[in-house]
């Protein structure tokens, strides 16, 4: 009985199976890369945002709230819009073009800039995962597909088209699908928690960018 299993059908492939191979393993270890990275900033992110915003509202001016902010929102999420609604106040200066703006829509339109610059560093990366979770299992198919069109050539060329001879090719063939699964579902999963994750993050971008605008338009400023 000839020897089956993945050593062998590894040993027994030609270069367009092992091509198939070295993808899902960049694929595999790029998501995985990226999770774990992204699971430690976005977790990071949600840990100090409280905190870091709660001690901005404590400062005794804008100014020094985003020094404040500097300090406690180590991953850069929060910070820019106070940033830039503390550069639209100080466009109030007499003599500046942008102080003839009126003072609600320039502001908001500052930190609308930030908030969007905000949301894109927090979505960074999310194309990666999405695209091996789509496309993994196709790549796995194709190495099936190459595997079996591969087993079956030479067992025809042997002469020995017997069920016991094709089984075991072709079960050795369908592993190729059963890698591209093992990749594409970690990446599916990680898509989804990070991306819920990055969703709560936005609606307090979104809130802390409201209370900004309220601040920086009251009428005691």
């Amino acid at each position: 009985m000839a020897s089956t299993g993945i050593i062998h059908y590894l040993q027994t492939s030609d270069a367009i199976t092992y091509a198939v191979a070295y993808v899902l393993l960049a694929m595999s270890v790029a998501s995985w890369c990226f999770l774990i990275v992204k699971s430690w900033m976005l977790g990071r992110a949600k840990r100090q945002g409280p905190r870091a915003i709660a001690k901005f509202w404590q400062a005794p001016t804008l100014s020094d709230g985003v020094d404040v902010l500097r300090r406690t929102d180590r991953e850069r999420v929060f910070t820019p819009l106070a940033e830039a609604a503390l550069q639209a106040a100080e466009a109030d200066i007499p003599g500046m073009l942008l102080a003839r703006v009126d003072r609600s829509e320039r502001v908001m339109r500052a930190l609308r800039q930030a908030l969007n610059a905000s949301q894109r560093r927090l979505e960074f990366g999310q194309v990666l995962l999405a695209s091996v979770g789509s496309t993994a299992p196709f790549v796995g198919l194709l190495g099936t597909v190459w595997g079996i069109y591969h087993a079956l050539g030479s067992i025809a060329s042997s002469g020995q088209a017997m069920i016991e001879n094709v089984a075991g090719p072709v079960g050795e063939a369908l592993i190729m699908t059963a890698f591209g699964l093992v990749v594409a579902i970690p990446a599916v999963l990680a898509y989804n928690v990070l991306g819920r994750m990055v969703r709560q993050l936005s609606e307090e971008l979104d809130g802390f960018a409201h209370d900004l605008h309220a601040y920086v338009c009251a009428p005691a400023n």
